[in-house]
């Protein structure tokens, strides 16, 4: 019986694209763009810019809209004054208690959504 010596494995060769190098020269060049201030890095920046005043914008309108609409609320409707909830009469509860969390929730909302506008942003720069 002859001994057969089993074959070396093929050796690995590392197959890359030409254009590999591509993306990374254009990631770059829209920093580039944004860090001199030309009309494309201006184009970049409004946009990140308009995103956050939209979602700042639409977190006031919510929030003005519970804190100022409670009041008027019971400034339209004066019988709500008298009902009690929890001991308390209702308008205290509402605008002293649970607005508080209402706030914090709101705020919570906020840095998520503009944490989400930033990787966004990040995210389309690295892959102009």
């Amino acid at each position: 019986m002859s001994q057969q010596r089993p074959e070396p494995p093929p050796k690995r060769v590392v197959v890359t694209s030409p254009r590999m190098n591509a993306s990374r020269r254009q990631r770059q060049r829209v920093s580039r763009e944004i860090d001199a201030q030309t009309r494309l890095g201006e184009v970049y920046m409004r946009t990140l810019i308009r995103a956050q005043l939209r979602l700042g914008l639409l977190v006031l309108a919510v929030v003005g809209v519970l804190l100022l609409g409670l009041p008027a609320l019971f400034a339209l409707a004066p019988e709500l004054t008298s009902v009690r909830a929890l001991g308390l009469p209702l308008p205290w509860l509402l605008l002293g208690v649970l607005a508080h969390p209402a706030l914090i929730g709101a705020a919570w909302f906020y840095v998520r959504q503009a944490e989400r506008n930033e990787r966004d942003f990040t995210d389309l720069v690295e892959r102009s």
